[in-house]
């Protein structure tokens, strides 16, 4: 959980994913439209991606991935990513973390 912690506080939007996972792209394009630039994990890539994994699913996220961080406080998974795009909060709380400037 330290190592979550510290990777979600280290930029504005953080996405925790899996390289193969299409949500987890469809997620990181979604923040690249927005004209942010979010830190990528890759847990499938990394040497503590599976301790990662069960770390993210203490938090409620299930599936693990993605999980989506913004400001350093945990939003959620695609769906809630989703959901808070379609009513247009997501966008806002990438500028109040300045992650996005407008």
């Amino acid at each position: 959980m330290d190592k979550i912690r510290e990777l979600s506080t280290k930029k504005a939007a953080v996405i925790f994913t899996k390289s193969s996972c299409c949500m987890s792209h469809s997620i990181k394009s979604l923040f690249y439209e927005l004209g942010a630039s979010p830190a990528i994990h890759e847990l499938d890539k990394d040497a503590n991606g599976k301790e990662m994994e069960w770390a993210l699913r203490a938090l409620g996220c299930n599936p693990c991935v993605p999980a989506v961080f913004i400001g350093g406080r945990f939003i959620g998974s695609a769906k809630d990513v989703i959901s808070y795009h379609l009513d247009g909060s997501l966008k806002q709380m990438l500028m109040d973390a300045k992650a996005i400037w407008l």
